[in-house]
This record gives structure tokens, sequence and C-alpha cells, in this order.
């Protein structure tokens, strides 16, 4: 067992990034929950090239988005520009985020907070966000409910998962292998990329699974309730079948 986690940089391609994350289910869901005041602050952290974070800005809201990924930012800069939004990207690690304001909606979407690979990663993360949210305010999360029997079938042969053409033209299929590791939690995934037809290269997506007791308790010690707990974006109760965990908290 490795104490080392990697996210391959291939993976952080904006464009392909973009390419492949074209589903809005989620958008729905955390729209549902957003304050009707539109005077109200947002905050998404891990908001990548905004795929979220730029349709709420369309719609009135003050948001702001937090990436750890310079890339990642300058992509969401220039999709907000090419619609005329005024947005604050910020870079910043959101286990140490020091912002000089409070926030009244905080979001951890798309299942980012697997990319929490120890313990102390994670409860870092959910006291930064409990300083930044107001009295009062929501914070939202998303991420999977682990499904060993999953994990095991797709140890067996690489599964194809993807296949789409990017902006700026390369048709990308990506292959999908993985190898969990009990004692650590990570799941060790590697994605094959395919470009035009062509081999390209195999990259790391670490993800550190958190188990639904454990997340809940996580985020109790870290001074939140759980309002709600679903286990779909549809609002569907959490259930032992769910592929989701989704938390509306105070």
């Amino acid at each position: 067992m490795s104490n080392q986690y990697q996210v391959g940089d291939f993976i952080y391609d904006a464009n392909i990034y973009d390419g492949m994350n074209t589903d809005l289910a989620d958008l729905e869901f955390y729209k549902r929950w957003l304050p009707q005041n539109k005077n109200t602050r947002i905050l998404e952290l891990c908001c990548g090239t905004g795929r979220l974070t730029i349709p709420i800005a369309a719609e009135g809201y003050a948001i702001s988005g937090v990436d750890y990924t310079k890339s990642m930012l300058e992509q969401a800069q220039a999709k907000a520009a090419e619609r005329g939004l005024t947005i604050d990207f910020i870079e910043a690690d959101i286990r140490t985020l020091h912002l000089p304001e409070q926030y009244d909606f905080i979001f951890i979407p798309f299942n980012s907070i697997h990319h929490l690979y120890t313990n102390n990663d994670l409860y870092k993360a959910l006291v930064a966000v409990k300083k930044h949210l107001k009295e009062g305010g929501l914070f939202l999360l998303d991420c999977f409910n682990p499904n060993i029997q999953y994990i095991v079938e797709s140890e067996k042969e690489p599964q194809q998962i993807a296949a789409f053409t990017t902006k700026d033209g390369r048709n990308v299929v990506i292959k999908q292998s993985m190898r969990y590791e009990n004692a650590s939690q990570i799941n060790r995934i590697e994605w094959h990329y395919y470009i035009n037809g062509t081999f390209h290269s195999v990259q790391n997506l670490d993800m550190r699974l958190y188990f639904p007791q454990e997340l809940n308790a996580y985020l109790e010690h870290s001074g939140f309730t759980i309002v709600h707990k679903f286990g779909s974006f549809d609002e569907e109760a959490f259930t032992d079948c769910s592929e989701k965990q989704l938390f509306v908290c105070r």
C-alpha cells in the first residue's frame, strides 16, 4: 500500500474535462437549494471550469468559484467572459482557504471530496467551510456511495467509460481500470486515454472513498447539522442501494 496519491496532469486538460462532463443533473439539484434572495453570496469549492458556477451566475447570483488548478480556472474565466459574466475565480486549496468574507451558501459538487485523501484533509476542508459559512447558511456536497461489488468487477479488465469530441477537435476514448486498497480506502483508478484512435497515456485518478456512517460523523463533528441526506439528484431517500450521497447541512 502506498500513501502517495495522484491525479494525472492530463485529467486537468480543460477541453477534455469539458468534453467529458456535459451532464447537468447536479446543476438542477443545487439550484433548487439556492437562496431566493439573489443578493446573497454563493461560494462553489472545486469549481473546475465553471460548469456549475457560470449558469448560476447567469441567473443573477453573486457567486465565486475556488479551485486548485490554474488551467481549469483559466478556462472558466474565458467561458464566463464569452457570456459577458464577471465572476471571481480564486486559485486556492480548500483545506487552507482564507477568504475575507462569509457566504450564505457554500457547495462542493461533483464528487470532489474524494480527492481529500486523508481524514485530516477532510477535516481541514470542513473546518474551512464552517469558517466561511454565515450563521444559518447552507452547505451542500455530493459524493459517491462506495460500491465494492462494482469496484471488484472493474478490477478484471479496463471498461470504456467515455467517448466524445472536444471543443478543439480531438476524438477521445477513455477506458477505466481500478484497484481498491482496503486499509487506506483509496480506489486506485487508471484512465487509459485514446486520442484520435491512438493510445495516448494512462493517467491516475486516485479517489478516497467515504462510507456513509463516517461521512455523517465527520460533518457532525465539524459542527454541521445534516438537514437532509439524499441518494440521488432527484432527492430520493438515501438507501443501501443509492449510487450517491448528497448532503444538505446547516
